[in-house]
């Protein structure tokens, strides 16, 4: 058996199939479709092996499986294609509009935003103080018709004080999660989907989990504040981000909107 020669464009095809694996891994990290994940990977480089090593039964039987596997693949890992699409449609979203902004044809809506996220912000740390739960989803690039369908459709520019009556406990609004796309509500009580990542800690409850699954079937970012404790998160493609303050929190939401 002889060893091929080894050239500079094997390097980079090697490295390119890396870098999809690790993205697919990402994705997929945490959730059930990780251990199917794995074993579909464990037998496709089985697979490669058996080519290579012209084992011609084995790779027939093998190839057979694999050819058959890419439906199953596509219904086991719909969720997670879904979000893999998304992430390269927001890529290139995002190049071009900060292309753009270099032009300042964006400065106005960055203008926009910036004093959103400050209303926002502002109205979550005073929900903090007197422990009202609140969750609010914050459209990006994709689309969030399929949760804003859920709830009732809103028209109200983003205000501190309207989003602090929204969740007051006594408010016929409050149960649910609040949709805000540039700068309006646009739907309040709305039901978002529930994350089935396993790795969760027990102490987050049904709002952190809506939250994770909103971030896991499109671009949006999600605040949440503790009914219990009245502790402020915050949620980004799927994973908490940390910060130390509230002025911290504007910073990372003005620069995932950005």
């Amino acid at each position: 058996m002889e060893l091929p020669g080894f050239r500079i464009i094997d390097l980079i095809d090697i490295l390119l199939v890396a870098a999809v694996v690790f993205y697919l891994y990402r994705l997929v990290k945490g959730t059930a479709a990780l251990n199917i994940f794995i074993g579909i990977f464990i037998i496709y480089l089985i697979y490669q092996l058996t080519v290579f090593m012209k084992m011609e039964m084995l790779s027939q039987a093998l190839g057979a499986v694999t050819g058959a596997g890419v439906v199953a693949l596509i219904v086991v890992f719909q969720q997670e294609i879904r979000r893999f699409l998304l992430m390269l449609g927001s890529t290139q979203f995002t190049s071009r509009k900060r292309f753009f902004k270099q032009l300042r044809i964006f400065q106005e809506e960055q203008d926009n935003n910036q004093m959103v996220v400050n209303e926002i912000v502002k109205a979550c740390e005073k929900m903090s103080l007197t422990k009202t739960g609140a969750l609010i989803g914050i459209k990006r690039d994709g689309s969030l018709e399929f949760v804003k369908n859920t709830g009732d459709q809103q028209d109200i520019l983003v205000n501190s004080s309207i989003i602090q009556s929204i969740f007051y406990k006594n408010s016929t609004l409050h149960d649910g999660a609040m949709i805000v796309e540039g700068n309006k509500i646009t739907a309040t009580r709305v039901i978002l989907p529930i994350s089935e990542n396993r790795k969760i800690p027990q102490r987050f409850g049904l709002r952190h989990r809506a939250a994770l699954g909103l971030t896991e079937r499109s671009s949006a970012i999600a605040l949440i504040v503790s009914e219990e404790t009245g502790q402020i998160s915050l949620v980004h493609e799927g994973a908490f981000e940390t910060f130390t303050d509230t002025k911290e929190l504007a910073a990372k939401i003005k620069s995932h909107l950005a």
